[in-house]
């Protein structure tokens, strides 16, 4: 009798994380499409893409499916979402990894190329709280090249409409409830049930060491801002241009072009 060794699907749990990353904003292929226009229309089909708070790598993967001339780096600190992003993307020389901590001051140090012609990221910044998104703006900047740009969908609430947030609110509830009825995992049980994968529990276990358990409550404790404010951060950040380029009631994208 021979042992076996467990292989993870890594393309199934990256289709599990998108999934369930939809269950949550259902216009999120939308904003990767915004995303990669302004991209193109900025920098050219042929960019060098830092693909920042990566996950499991989901703009890398459409960049690089879009701009064969394309390479992309992708940084974060979460070990299980890297290591899908790794094992998803093995065969793909055009993309690279690096786990570093954007609240470490010397996070830029890790990359493999000093300029980027466009730093992407999304939904994954209001993790930070806006005194620490101050800094990592600046510190982007400093990785754009002169003309490039960066791009960051994320929550963005607008406190002067307190009524269409509350509505949307509710509706978007509603949805998700009905969804989930149909058998959507949440965020929640995407975690437990990457827990239990034989290859992944080691991972997992690492980043609940990090981050916490989403089981128990645990999340970041990070902090939204308007369109406004990150506007106006990114330009006193370094970057000449910022303004928003796509919305939805309660999500926005700004670009900030160096």
């Amino acid at each position: 009798m021979t042992d076996t060794v467990a292989v993870a699907d890594w393309q199934a749990w990256q289709r599990s994380w998108d999934r369930q990353q939809e269950w949550y904003l259902p216009d999120r292929e939308e904003r990767f499409r915004v995303m990669l226009d302004a991209v193109e229309a900025v920098v050219g089909p042929e960019p060098r893409i830092l693909d920042l708070a990566c996950g499991t790598g989901s703009i890398s993967e459409r960049a690089l499916r879009r701009f064969p001339g394309a390479t992309s780096t992708g940084v974060d600190l979460d070990p299980a979402l890297l290591t899908i992003a790794r094992g998803h993307f093995a065969a793909e020389p055009r993309a690279e990894f690096v786990t570093a901590d954007l609240r470490d001051p010397g996070w830029t140090g890790r990359l493999p190329h000093r300029r980027y012609d466009a730093v992407l990221t999304a939904t994954a910044l209001h993790w930070l709280r806006s005194d620490e998104l101050r800094v990592l703006y600046g510190q982007i900047a400093g990785v754009v090249r002169e003309g490039g740009v960066f791009l960051n969908a994320d929550h963005m609430p607008d406190p002067a409409t307190p009524r269409l947030n509350a509505a949307d609110h509710a509706f978007q509830k509603e949805r998700r409830a009905r969804a989930q009825a149909e058998g959507a995992q949440d965020w929640v049980q995407w975690w437990q049930a990457a827990e239990r994968d034989e290859v992944l529990a080691g991972p997992v276990a690492e980043r609940f060491t990090i981050f916490g358990n989403p089981a128990n409550g645990d999340h970041a404790d990070g902090e939204t801002q308007s369109v406004a404010w990150h506007a106006e951060a990114l330009r006193e950040g370094g970057f000449g241009e910022a303004r928003a380029v796509w919305c939805s009631p309660s999500d926005a994208m700004v670009l900030g072009l160096k």
